[in-house]
């Protein structure tokens, strides 16, 4: 599995439609944010404006605590954010925080930069100007706190390098981002929108670090990289903070009933956020197969054959469906 989300794969594969499918294979939100329909109906017939990016950044500068001297850049998804980040950072080896979101590792090949994976970013290989990772971690939700980060910004710094942080779960993790201390460590910190918002499908991230890279970014981006919608969705969303305060504490309360019921059908869960639970499982590929025979769509991994993620259901008929399916899966094993 290249990515979760894909349904048509599992479509394919054991059958059913798109609506007959429990789709837990990714880390999003399943409880979409409640965007105004008359503002985004209306951002749909014209091209994108100045004034409206300008208020998405405004929104989003303050609800991702972006200090002032940092340069703020939104994109179509972080996706292309990643691809990108090779051309606007210094040349020399890179090193990436592993196991990982597999793209990072793919746009640094396709760069020519093989990066080192690193078991510890507390081991810096010394060569290494490129240092990436994942934070809170994509499986296994991996927190490092944010003075390490720091610390190792600095390093990176001296050498004339620069450490980039994909922060595309810190929004279920308070206190996580490193981005409201980042004083003049060379730092370029990445925020997903869609899955904290249960919007992934409208396309939207960020990237924030120093004002050179950032300008070099927009430049690059062109003009009417964001679309109408997604810029005033994006702004709407990142300013209402009762909303995003409410729902931190509904998917952490969703989640501990998840991992009780995974547990009960004897899955260790060993890692994981609010919005993916990550266990372990001997026949873990042979679980995800009878799940998928039941339109139930998980997340298996190749290079760690015992590891099943699962996303949070959303809700207690969804929940209990997995419970069920579990317990006659369990059969087939």
């Amino acid at each position: 599995m290249k990515h979760g989300g894909d349904l048509s794969l599992a479509v394919e594969r054991f059958g059913g439609t798109l609506d007959d499918w429990l789709d837990l294979s990714t880390g999003i939100n399943p409880y979409a944010y409640p965007f105004d329909r008359e503002i985004a109906t209306a951002s749909w017939t014209t091209l994108p404006n100045r004034v409206a990016e300008e208020q998405l950044l405004s929104a989003a500068r303050r609800a991702y605590q972006v200090p002032d001297h940092l340069g703020l850049v939104a994109a179509p998804g972080t996706q292309i954010l990643l691809s990108l980040l090779p051309s606007l950072l210094p040349e020399g080896p890179a090193a990436l925080a592993a196991p990982t979101y597999s793209s990072h590792k793919e746009v640094w090949q396709r760069d020519g930069r093989d990066p080192v994976e690193l078991s510890s970013v507390y081991a810096l290989p010394a060569e290494a100007r490129i240092v990436v990772l994942v934070n809170p971690n994509n499986p296994d939700g991996q927190l490092i706190d944010v003075k390490s980060l720091l610390e190792i910004a600095k390093i990176l710094t001296e050498r004339g390098g620069f450490l980039v942080v994909d922060e595309a779960f810190a929004d279920v993790m308070p206190g996580a981002s490193v981005l409201p201390h980042a004083g003049n460590e060379n730092i370029v910190v990445l925020r997903s929108f869609g899955k904290f918002f249960g919007l992934a499908g409208l396309r939207l991230g960020f990237l924030a670090g120093p004002k050179e890279i950032t300008d070099r970014l927009s430049a690059r981006l062109e003009s009417w990289c964001v679309s109408g919608p997604a810029l005033d969705i994006g702004a709407q969303a990142l300013r209402d903070n009762e909303w995003q305060e409410k729902m931190v504490r509904r998917l952490a309360d969703e989640m501990a009933d998840l991992t009780i019921t995974l547990s009960e059908h004897q899955l260790s869960v060993f890692g994981g956020t609010p919005l993916f639970a990550l266990a372990g499982l001997r026949k873990a590929h042979a679980l995800h197969e009878a799940l998928a025979r039941r339109h139930i769509w998980t997340r298996v991994f190749d290079y760690a054959p015992t590891w099943i993620r699962f996303g949070l259901p959303g809700g207690a008929a969804n929940l209990q469906r997995l419970s069920d399916a579990l317990s006659q899966a369990r059969t087939e094993l």
